[in-house]
């Protein structure tokens, strides 16, 4: 049984890798796809590709970070599709850096899209999936989420929040009101990460654990795995990593 079909599933960061091979799996399993990201172009790409493939897609331009623009995305939603049923909150960064750098900009940035980004995102669709009585909330996670790395402090707290917030949600939400929260742990996936690093040092360390990396569309598998379950089974954290990824 297909249990994505006709889901109405937002998800953020769907621009480029995880979150764009995300939707677009999602979509071939019949889910009707509200894409938000940063980049207009890419996400009118996206949407153009998707509809190419016989796929429900719409897009809207959205910075996580702010809350209210979040809140535009879900009325957003339920202007188009009358219903949220997922929000995969997939926008994120990873900008290596070590302590004695001192890259607050870097960390600063880290916070607002990996922490605040979330949460916008659970305050944004929360009221609706508690008028529905269901929904399903996944959190892109990471391997960094179960253990620290050199240059990866920061990145590492902001993804060990995520597994709290997470773990807390499945408890209050799933457990008492039956709406699923969900983590799915990537290990180095080639998404383009390592050059948006801006230390050197910290570029340097990023592309060279970046070699190994494996494509997006692998944790786009996960995802729909994650998602294409019946009301009751929830999937609580996948860990899909590159067999050479030594932690």
């Amino acid at each position: 049984m297909n249990h994505l079909q006709d889901k109405v599933v937002v998800v953020t960061g769907a621009s480029s890798g995880i979150g764009a091979a995300g939707a677009k799996a999602l979509a071939a399993r019949g889910a009707k796809v509200v894409a938000a990201a940063r980049g207009q172009e890419d996400l009118d790409q996206l949407v153009v590709d998707i509809e190419k493939a016989g796929g429900t897609a719409v897009a809207r331009l959205t910075d996580v970070a702010d809350a209210a623009d979040m809140q535009v995305l879900a009325d957003f939603a339920l202007e188009q599709f009358g219903r949220i049923d997922v929000l995969v909150n997939n926008a994120g960064l990873m900008l290596f850096s070590y302590w004695k750098d001192g890259a607050i900009e870097d960390w600063n940035r880290m916070i607002d899209v990996n922490i605040r980004g979330y949460l916008n995102g659970v305050h944004a669709v929360l009221p609706v999936m508690l008028r529905q009585k269901s929904g399903h909330i996944l959190n892109m996670d990471s391997v960094a989420g179960h253990q620290v790395g050199d240059g990866a402090g920061v990145y590492s707290a902001t993804k060990f929040f995520v597994q709290a917030m997470t773990e807390s949600m499945r408890r209050e939400l799933g457990v008492r009101e039956g709406i699923k929260a969900s983590t799915i742990s990537p290990g180095v996936i080639d998404t383009g990460w390592a050059d948006k690093v801006t230390d050197p040092a910290g570029r340097k360390a990023a592309q060279e654990l970046n070699a190994i990396a494996i494509r997006p569309q692998s944790v786009a598998d996960a995802v729909v795995y994650a998602l294409d379950q019946p009301a009751d089974v929830t999937v609580n954290d996948l860990i899909i990593s590159p067999t050479r990824q030594n932690w």
